[in-house]
């Protein structure tokens, strides 16, 4: 992996999301190891029905950059039969830190394997955006992934987490995009 980075300010709003990060990173392993709530492991599924973010609103398909999904136990979110769906990582990872603190439990985290499909770099007015997949096939789990950080492609938000399920992808990508690796548990070190 890359070296850190050296130390910056971050606001207390935000520091308290990033240290979420690892917990549900905790929480996530043992929801799918099986807590008791619920037995059956979750699976990924297509985000291609008009989905829009649980965070933004944005319709997830319609957008560039990583999705992702989080399966909740109880139900959850509001009673929805399936998952919280999201456009970016970033996102994903402020909605979970909020429900972490709520004491939801989660069954599985998805993301977008960038190692698993066929991804195009789009340049518009000066900026270099990464393609969205969101076909079932194309998530992986959020915990097995390693992460591009800092680079300088864009996803639906802007500055993203790239994931893949491959190191040596991730590498290339990072050293090709001027960025650096990361592993789930340390997206909060960022």
């Amino acid at each position: 992996m890359t070296g850190r980075r050296p130390p910056t300010a971050v606001s207390p709003a935000r520091r308290r999301v990033l240290a979420s990060a690892g917990a549900l990173a905790s929480a996530g392993l043992a929801g799918c190891l099986g807590s008791g709530v619920d037995a059956e492991p979750a699976e990924p599924i297509a985000l291609i029905d008009g989905q829009t973010c649980d965070v933004c609103g944005m319709t997830i398909a319609d957008h560039f950059g990583p999705a992702g999904q989080i399966f909740y136990a109880d139900d959850k979110p509001d009673g929805r039969d399936g998952p919280a769906w999201f456009d970016s990582v970033v996102e994903l990872l402020s909605y979970a830190a909020r429900r972490d603190a709520r004491g939801w439990t989660t069954r599985g985290t998805f993301v977008t394997d960038y190692s698993s499909v066929d991804y195009d770099l789009v340049d518009r007015s000066r900026t270099t955006y990464i393609s969205t997949h969101v076909a079932a096939a194309a998530f992986a789990d959020a915990t097995d992934c390693f992460y591009v950080v800092d680079s300088d492609v864009r996803g639906a938000m802007g500055e993203d987490y790239f994931p893949f399920s491959e190191y040596e992808e991730a590498t290339t990508f990072a050293d090709e995009h001027a960025g650096t690796v990361r592993q789930w548990e340390h997206l909060a070190d960022r």
